[in-house]
């Protein structure tokens, strides 16, 4: 089903994944699925970080979760690396197998000079792109805190309203307070855009997991740190863990309450700390 489509009927629960590199990736990667079937999401999607050889596993891992008739699926595309011919092709590809969603990212900047950088100068190119190609939901990305490589939050602000435009929603990267979500939606709205905006979910359940959400573009709250801070004076790791998630339900029992359209979920292949998060907040 289409995830605009779905976002029109009711709130979303949704996941993402990326694609496995190994068997035991594929095997810990297919016990996730298997948890979180139960859980009914509305839609998942599956990551992409460019090149050939990642653009066939994430090919194959929406193809089979569509197969499996469990979820509807969206595939992740990038900018980066690609000619517009040969993002043309797979999107193409993706509309032959009978796949309605994508996510239209820019990507980052390779680092090797030998790459190609894109034929594409914004990942609104690729959104009129898929516009061009076929009937595609087609989603974009959303930085509360502002995308690393913009100026300023105003034009980053700017660019996402004019992106949002053309697209049908946007997922934003990984936030910790409600008040970031809805200041986001709200300079939108200044803006008259009025899409869906679903806010991305990652528990930090570590310490050394903060240092990687700043790498990310999403700073954790000093308010936060603190708390697992605290948490790891009373208990070491397992009470940062507990204490990580806590925040994480609360957060999104916050977001639900400011009619956010969705939560969507950084899995990270597992499902242990998400399941926790859904069945407090559902069941």
């Amino acid at each position: 089903m289409r995830i605009d489509a779905l976002l029109a009927a009711g709130t979303t629960r949704s996941f993402e994944f990326f694609p496995p590199k190994s068997d035991q990736e594929s095997a810990v990667l297919t016990t996730t699925l298997a948890e979180l079937e139960p859980l009914h999401p509305s839609f998942v999607s599956v990551t992409y970080r460019g090149g050939r050889e990642s653009r066939q596993r994430t090919f194959d891992l929406v193809n089979q979760i569509q197969r499996a008739g469990l979820f509807s699926a969206m595939a992740h595309l990038i900018c980066v690396g690609h000619s517009r011919s040969e993002m043309r092709e797979i999107l193409v590809n993706y509309r032959d197998a009978g796949v309605e969603n994508v996510m239209a990212l820019g990507g980052d900047i390779p680092v090797d000079p030998n790459l190609v950088a894109s034929e594409f100068k914004h990942a609104l190119d690729l959104v009129e792109l898929a516009r061009e190609v076929g009937e595609f939901s087609v989603g974009v990305a959303a930085h509360p805190q502002g995308h690393p490589r913009s100026p300023n939050l105003a034009s980053d602000r700017r660019f996402l309203a004019e992106k949002l435009r053309v697209a049908d929603f946007a997922v934003t990267q990984c936030l910790f307070d409600v008040a970031e979500w809805t200041r986001l939606v709200d300079d939108l709205a200044a803006l008259g855009v009025a899409k869906p905006v679903v806010p991305g979910i990652m528990p930090v359940t570590t310490l050394s997991g903060v240092e990687r959400m700043a790498v990310m573009g999403a700073q954790v709250p000093d308010a936060l740190i603190r708390r697992l801070e605290s948490a790891h004076q009373r208990g070491g790791p397992a009470a940062v863990r507990a204490e990580g998630v806590a925040a994480a339900t609360e957060l999104c029992a916050g977001l639900l309450e400011v009619d956010a359209p969705g939560l969507h979920f950084y899995t990270l292949n597992r499902s242990t700390a998400t399941r926790e998060i859904y069945l407090r907040l559902f069941q």
